[in-house]
């Protein structure tokens, strides 16, 4: 390749591929957007109707910034992350054999929102080695389709990618079934071995036994036994 088919090269990427990436980004930001809202919509729906209840059990929406939001729900915590870079698939992703994809190259590249659920505790006692667990991904393209990978019902088919637009409807049904599944994801006693051996300053830290590392599946495997996932 010469000096001139380079530059022209360089021109067409350019011109092509990085302004796809740029209106991807753009659009997964009008998603977080969209999201945030209907975060503070469930937030005040939700605690209205736990008016009469224990207030630790009621929601508390934070906005941590652009690319982030999260959801206290009693004792968890649901923290939406949109990744500030776009992606493109491996070859051997299902993606590739979607009829929408064969057809426009362009339409595979896609932002990521995250969705973790942390323990509240985790982020209230500071206790930094704490694990949080990827509950689902959001994925969404130039045209604003999308598609999601995560637990259980967060796992669709990758052939409905480019099928349907991503809305405020459908991304309130996502937040409800991430909500839901980690409602159901409980605390397990971690197996004897992994707690067995403390160290001192675990131990005679000022809060104690509250720093010691503690995830929902610590010490357990977190896979096929409780995730559904897009194939």
């Amino acid at each position: 390749m010469n000096h001139d088919e380079i530059k022209t090269n360089i021109l067409s990427s350019l011109k092509d591929k990085s302004a796809v990436k740029q209106k991807v980004h753009d659009n997964t930001l009008k998603v977080m957007e969209d999201l945030k809202e209907i975060l503070q919509e469930l937030n005040q729906e939700f605690n209205e109707k736990l008016s009469d209840t224990d207030q630790r059990v009621h929601l508390e929406y934070t906005d941590n910034g652009l690319y982030g939001a999260q959801l206290k729900i009693a004792g968890d915590l649901l923290i939406f992350a949109m990744h500030s870079n776009v992606f493109e698939f491996d070859r051997g992703h299902g993606i590739w054999k979607t009829s929408y994809v064969k057809a426009d190259k362009m339409a595979s590249y896609c932002s990521i929102i995250n969705i973790y659920n942390f323990l509240a505790d985790s982020i209230k006692y500071n206790r930094k080695q704490d694990l949080g667990y990827l509950v689902g991904r959001i994925f969404i393209n130039k045209d604003l389709y999308y598609f999601t990978e995560g637990k259980r019902q967060l796992g669709f088919f990758f052939n409905s990618f480019g099928n349907e637009v991503i809305n405020k409807s459908s991304l309130t049904h996502i937040i409800s079934l991430a909500i839901n599944y980690t409602l159901a994801f409980d605390l397990l006693v971690p197996p004897y071995d992994t707690v067995k051996i403390a160290s001192v300053e675990q131990i005679s830290d000022r809060i104690q036994l509250s720093k010691l590392r503690t995830g929902k599946r610590l010490g357990f495997q977190f896979n096929s036994d409780d995730v559904t996932t897009a194939e």
